[in-house]
């Protein structure tokens, strides 16, 4: 086993992978950015070193300067956590180069599966359906309309190199394909410095449901089981759960096998994520990308099948067998995931950068909060605004609900805006407890959210009115102090009536 590891990240991926270091008796070894300096990440570990600037190819993204510290540090290992290098190919090639161990799969297989256009190809040849579209990018606005014709409107271009959203549009029809394709391959071209696309046939009421596969170095491949992860905003995951709800067992039978089957196609080693779409109305699942690394939902994944991923990813890396198999793999209750980033929902989840004036943070049972903060610390405004990872576990899908409800009642965070209000209202959205998800469903929660305060508008507006009614009649009803009788309303008006009504009812 390693005595000491260098985890190549920040935040609250930072933080888990350093505990997990801890429980094995491994030295964790932090690396920070300037603005990282006082990070919680820095102060848990038990040495820390400087990386450069604030902005991330300044600091978090420089190879170099990270296997340069992991050697002067007498690090064995580095482990990427996700996000910044940790799915880039060179970097796992240059800690090999540099004698160190890649707490992660093998750069051939991050470059077969980094691509979506290859591994739309290797998931073919291991049997896995895949969403009828292309294999290759694009070469032009009229292979993109041959395409979209041959496979049917509405499809979805895509990013070849990439991921999170960047370089994807949904086009409707053919009219809007042209814009569509320029301003993909624009997006792609500065997220990833790829301008390649491709196009897939977008899946009715698409639900996104990914299947956790490990694998070690002595060929044994397995599953852990799915993730639902179908409420999304800008094509980023918020709220994850364990099991989905549409969960049974022979649809996680074909998707794990589904699953093992590309990864072992991949010579795939440690943690990865294979993800499928799934239509709400048909049942039928479609390849759509792996992720190859940990991924952000890990969390619900461990408390309903009790195993810790980071402590396997830890133990495979060092060549040892995975500590389980396939037969031993259970689900027991259910889990949700609510990522709590430092973003204001009322203004389309724009980032809310600052200090952190207040915090409390929800414990009890089945609540686990993975965080990378503390009272007083500062949200970049250079890096993902993620504050904790908020998990709560029950023995069934209403129970782990009822925890999150109470756990979100609980967390406070004072100084920046933050999604748990939006997380406080969708786990008391009825279309949510019900398990009625596909990806756009933060577009019809907003549709509700905003019909409901019509309606409440409506009904306030309608109170004042009879309020307004009682008064008139109360006005011209009542004799005047000084006994004469009351002056006649001015004309006659629904207001009187509808005044007396209301007053008639109020005394009942």
């Amino acid at each position: 086993m390693f005595k000491k590891i260098l985890i190549a990240n920040r935040g609250e991926i930072a933080v888990r992978v350093l505990r997990a270091c801890r429980e094995l008796d491994i030295s964790p070894v932090a690396v920070y950015s300037e603005a990282d300096a006082a990070a919680l990440h820095v102060r848990l570990a038990d040495e820390a070193h400087l990386l450069g600037p604030a902005p991330s190819a300044e600091s978090y993204l420089r190879i170099e300067r990270v296997i340069e510290i992991a050697l002067k540090s007498g690090a064995e290992a580095v482990h990427p956590g996700y996000g910044f290098l940790s799915e880039n190919a060179s970097f796992a090639r240059a800690v090999k180069e540099a004698g160190l161990v890649f707490i992660g799969p093998s750069p051939e297989a991050m470059e077969l599966m980094g691509s979506k256009t290859s591994a739309r190809r290797a998931a073919e040849a291991a049997g896995a359906p895949v969403v009828p579209g292309t294999n290759d990018a694009l070469q032009s606005i009229e292979q993109a309309r041959e395409t979209a014709a041959r496979v049917g409107y509405p499809v979805m271009l895509k990013a070849a190199a990439g991921g999170g959203g960047k370089g994807m549009r949904l086009v409707a029809d053919e009219t809007e394909l042209p814009s569509a394709f320029d301003t993909a391959r624009s997006e792609a071209a500065s997220a990833f410095g790829d301008p390649s696309v491709y196009i897939e046939k977008a899946v009715e009421r698409p639900r996104h449901i990914e299947i956790q596969v490990f694998a070690d170095t002595q060929g044994n491949t397995v599953h852990l089981g799915e993730r639902e992860c179908s409420i999304q905003r800008r094509h980023q995951k918020v709220i994850e759960e364990c099991p989905s709800p549409i969960n049974d067992s022979n649809l996680r039978a074909a998707m794990g096998a589904a699953a093992v089957r590309i990864a072992r196609a991949a010579s795939y080693v440690g943690a990865g994520t294979v993800e499928f779409l799934v239509s709400d109305v048909t049942r039928d699942f479609y390849f759509l990308e792996m992720n190859t690394r940990l991924q952000v939902e890990h969390p619900v994944t461990e408390l309903v099948t009790g195993l810790d991923l980071v402590r396997e990813q830890i133990r495979v890396a060092a060549g040892l067998p995975l500590s389980f198999t396939q037969e031993d793999v259970t689900w027991t209750g259910h889990a949700v995931e609510c990522r709590v980033y430092a973003e204001d929902p009322e203004q389309n989840f724009m980032p809310s950068p600052g200090r952190i004036t207040h915090l409390r943070v929800p414990a009890g049972p089945g609540v686990r909060d993975d965080g990378g903060v503390y009272e007083g610390a500062e949200v970049s405004i250079h890096y993902d605004p993620m504050i904790s990872k908020l998990a709560t576990w029950g023995r069934t899908r209403q129970e782990a609900i009822e925890r999150m409800r109470r756990a979100l009642e609980e967390y406070a965070v004072g100084g920046i805006k933050t999604t748990l209000p939006f997380f406080r209202e969708v786990m008391r959205d009825g279309e949510f407890v019900a398990g009625r998800l596909d990806t756009a469903f933060i577009s019809r929660f907003n549709e509700r959210r905003a019909a409901a305060a019509a309606n409440d508008d409506s009904e306030e507006e309608t109170a004042r009115r009879d309020i307004a009614a009682v008064a008139a009649a109360l006005r011209y009803s009542e004799p005047a102090r000084d006994g004469s009788q009351p002056q006649a309303a001015p004309a006659p008006s629904r207001w009187k009536t509808a005044g007396r009504t209301a007053l008639h009812h109020s005394r009942v």
